[in-house]
């Protein structure tokens, strides 16, 4: 049976929302607030969609049944009534994928480019196929936590967590806009699968460095100028701290001021991993290996592949490592872990009485590693504003693996207590 206007309007809100259908699909849907929404209910390509008319009595019964016929008129064209809509969102029935939309361009100004398009490309993979043609005050729980498992059953629990966590924002900007009345992904704490334990790449004790490093002068491959190119493109990476992808693509073009006193190594943002400019002060040892492979490398390339123009291959220096008895033992990217422990394990004695203290700021440390910035302000300023101090810090990371020595935390912690 049609509803009727005595029925739409002394319809009174319950403790959970529920629907006055009218025929064909149409149906007046009362929410706990009072609101009550005009819904349509079709199917197109196989698949149940929903479309939001308006608010009664705002829009009234006669004129809810002539979006229905104008909607089924589309649909009997082949046309999806969904997509003919334009872009304007309702106030009170927006879409999920509506809201995003929204809520991305307010904020993608504010973004690196790359990140943006990053966020937006997982909301298109992995969220929108799932909850985005759903009303986003409707949405529950359970209709995020579907979504989520979706990603978990391939392995990505890192992607299912951000996904998550953009879900939380659409839905924060929802509400300040009117548009929702809470957050779905509040309820889900505890209820994704946890990540499995960290595992860390396989990196020596400090102990044996030395050794590591007299081996590593004596490696050979085939052919001289190869086993050259190699040991330097080792040595460099654990001279500098950068990851391999950042390294093999090193262009000589990249590197400024190495005959001066301030040489650096400036990796443009497309390479990196958190997608912005990273510099990379030199200490000596590392400024003599890049003077030296510009001068010899042919090609753009600081360090040349099987051609003057192709780029290192991304085994050739974790092989050598496993040539030189290392695999298992040590990985490039490990070299990372390697130098993070020895910064953060440099004390020294201040004051009288004396104490100990870090040598160097855990931001040096973590800025050198191009690790994310918590603080986006921060980290607009920083780098230049640690340059000096991290240039000290990898020059006496240098000088140490040319047989410094490291102050024992353990023993050292016992003083400073």
């Amino acid at each position: 049976m049609p509803l009727t206007e005595i029925q739409a309007r002394n319809s009174k809100p319950r403790e959970r929302a529920y629907k006055m259908a009218d025929g064909e699909g149409l149906f007046l849907f009362v929410q706990p607030n009072g609101s009550k929404l005009w819904r349509m209910k079709y199917r197109f390509a196989g698949k149940e969609k929903l479309l939001s008319f308006g608010a009664y009595p705002d829009l009234g019964i006669a004129a809810a049944r002539d979006k229905r016929t104008a909607a089924k008129a589309l649909l009997a064209e082949g046309k999806d009534p969904m997509k003919s809509k334009g872009e304007v969102i309702s106030q009170e029935g927006a879409t999920f994928f509506e809201v995003a939309k929204r809520w991305h361009e307010n904020r993608k100004s504010a973004l690196n480019a790359a990140h943006a398009e990053r966020v937006w490309s997982r909301m298109e993979r992995d969220v929108f196929p799932v909850i985005g043609e759903k009303l986003v005050n409707e949405i529950t729980a359970p209709d995020v936590l579907a979504m989520i498992r979706k990603i978990e059953a391939r392995g990505a629990l890192d992607i299912s967590r951000r996904a998550k966590q953009g879900v939380g924002q659409v839905f924060q900007f929802a509400i300040a806009c009117g548009l929702a009345s809470n957050d779905p992904t509040t309820h889900l704490r505890g209820a994704l699968k946890p990540r499995p334990r960290v595992k860390h790449m396989s990196r020596l004790p400090l102990s044996e460095l030395p050794a590591f490093i007299e081996k590593l002068h004596a490696y050979q491959e085939e052919g001289e100028r190869r086993s050259a190119i190699t040991r330097d493109a080792v040595l460099f990476a654990l001279l500098t701290w950068v990851r391999t992808k950042e390294l093999r693509f090193a262009a000589k073009s990249e590197f400024e001021d190495l005959g001066g006193k301030s040489p650096v190594w400036r990796i443009p943002a497309e390479r990196m991993k958190m997608g912005r400019e990273h510099l990379v002060p030199l200490s000596q040892q590392a400024t003599h290996i890049a003077k030296s492979m510009i001068a010899a490398a042919p090609g753009e390339f600081l360090f040349p592949g099987n051609g003057p123009n192709k780029p290192l291959s991304e085994n050739t220096m974790i092989y050598a490592l496993y040539r030189l008895g290392y695999h298992s033992r040590q990985t490039v990217h490990g070299f990372r872990g390697l130098a993070s422990t020895w910064a953060n394990e440099q004390l020294v004695e201040f004051g009288k009485p004396p104490m100990w203290i870090r040598k160097y700021h855990e931001d040096w440390v973590e800025l050198q590693l191009a690790h994310s910035e918590k603080n986006d302000v921060r980290g607009a300023y920083n780098a230049a504003e640690y340059l000096a101090p991290r240039r000290r810090m990898m020059q006496d990371w240098a000088d140490y693996l040319s047989g410094g020595k490291v102050i024992d935390i353990k023993k050292a912690g016992k003083r400073a207590a």
